[in-house]
């Protein structure tokens, strides 16, 4: 299993140390929950959270991935209400995972600014193998 002690020194230009990274051959996959590994369920219909069930592919392709040593971190809009049985309905499904944080905003249409290089992939319908693709995206001036 990974964990932060797979985490590497980073060394800026000037010498200054930086956040640790993981390796190149290892992925930070955060990855949403409704509609992304199971039905899309709002907020406001809790009592689905316990009965929807996961799409095979995501169950499927997510372990895969920890299994090849890849952090796997799922990130959803539900709140701290629904923490605990988010976690339940990820143990009973049986997702491998090394954590999960709620409270992302609502309404989609995210842009995030980070200063790691971040790779965003769209859910479509089914989780297969990523392959890659050249697409156009916005950047800070130089």
């Amino acid at each position: 299993m990974t964990d932060s002690n797979d985490l590497h020194e980073s060394i800026g230009v000037d010498g200054e140390h930086l956040s640790p990274l993981f390796s190149s051959e290892i992925k930070n996959f955060i990855i949403d929950i409704d509609g992304t590994i199971t039905e899309d369920v709002p907020n406001e219909e809790p009592e689905r959270m316990v009965t929807c069930v996961p799409f095979p592919d995501a169950l499927k392709t997510i372990n895969k991935w920890y299994d090849e040593g890849h952090i796997i971190t799922f990130l959803t809009a539900r709140t701290t209400a629904h923490y605990q049985v988010t976690i339940d309905w990820l143990n009973k499904h049986g997702f491998k995972y090394h954590g999960l944080m709620v409270g992302k905003p609502r309404g989609g249409n995210y842009h995030f600014i980070d200063n790691h290089i971040i790779k965003a992939t769209r859910y479509l319908g089914k989780f297969t193998e990523l392959t890659e693709k050249n697409v156009t995206i916005e950047v800070f001036e130089d």
